[in-house]
């Protein structure tokens, strides 16, 4: 488990992480998102205990920043956006130096285990200076890996990936999800997070909002069924709008566009009104909105709250 209260952290006049309190419990993969700069990076470095907090408190496996860092970093592993190999040395003496770092006890016996999980094992001889990036991201998630840690921080695991290596990488998250561990995963890909991730947090200095991306989904959109009609969809309008559970009904060129909630209950009812009004329906589906529009509304949303603030 992760908590924090008020964690905060300034570097001169620059506030960059804002009391910033949450609670992550084990075996969950939490997203974190945020725009460049707002403060990631140092959040994961606090937590890690690689940097102290200028204010507040946090816990890891009830292990207190500040008071028990070396016990924090035994149960943690930490991906860096950029992370650095010793290039001259093959991949198998890279990782065996970890290993013996972490303390590992079967040093030879872990740097397999990962190699070969992670595809890199008859490369193992190879120096890490002639690896390509995806490579490289392998062998540092291989790393991160190799003392079996209990929370795994992976700080943007496939920028600048291509689709074949961000796949295995994402594959890979999922499988390390499946053992139970904790996950804190900061990232760019949306798409990646919303497939991946049980809660995300929008983060910029400070924390904006929390929750499931379905939870965020319900927030700001709510649930929209869409109606596909052989027509133009203007004449199913008077038929549904007074609906007593109809929130907002909108037609546009052949579509219907409903906003419902619990549209399983209330379907039937709205498919069998429009059938007897005479609408041609040509099939039923429900408008989802994907999690890089949801998250665009938010930093959009929020930004303009500090602009109104910053004028009052």
């Amino acid at each position: 488990m992760i908590e924090t209260t008020n964690l905060t952290k300034q570097f001169g006049d620059l506030t960059a992480v804002d009391r910033l309190t949450l609670t992550i419990p084990e075996g969950e993969v939490f997203g974190f998102l945020g725009p460049n700069g707002a403060g990631k990076t140092t959040t994961v470095r606090m937590l890690t205990s690689l940097i102290a907090p200028t204010a507040g408190t946090a816990s890891l496996l009830g292990h207190k920043l500040g008071e028990a860092d070396t016990e924090i970093r035994r149960n943690v592993g930490i991906l860096t956006e950029t992370p650095g190999m010793y290039e001259r040395l093959s991949a198998y003496k890279n990782l065996a130096i970890y290993a013996r770092l972490y303390e590992v006890k079967d040093v030879d016996g872990q740097v397999e285990k990962y190699l070969r999980l992670l595809g890199l094992w008859d490369r193992r001889n190879d120096a890490a200076g002639t690896f390509s990036k995806g490579m490289r991201q392998k062998l540092a998630i291989a790393r991160a890996l190799l003392h079996e840690p209990r929370i795994l921080f992976l700080d943007e695991p496939t920028a600048g990936l291509d689709p074949e290596a961000s796949r295995l990488v994402r594959d890979f998250i999922a499988d390390v999800k499946e053992q139970g561990r904790t996950i804190f995963l900061t990232t760019h890909n949306l798409d990646e997070a919303d497939r991946l991730c049980d809660r995300v947090a929008v983060f910029k200095s400070r924390l904006r909002v929390l929750d499931t991306p379905e939870g965020l989904r319900q927030q700001l959109y709510g649930r929209q069924v869409v109606f596909h009609l052989s027509h133009p969809a203007q004449s199913g309008l008077p038929i549904l709008q007074n609906l007593p559970y109809v929130k907002k009904i909108e037609a546009v060129e052949n579509k219907l566009l409903v906003a419902v909630d619990e549209p399983e209950q209330h379907n039937p009812e709205m498919i069998r009104r429009l059938v007897e009004g005479g609408q041609s329906i040509q099939f039923v589906g429900e408008l989802r909105y994907s999690l890089e529009e949801i998250y665009l509304q938010l930093i959009n949303r929020t930004e303009g709250e500090e602009a109104s603030n910053g004028q009052n």
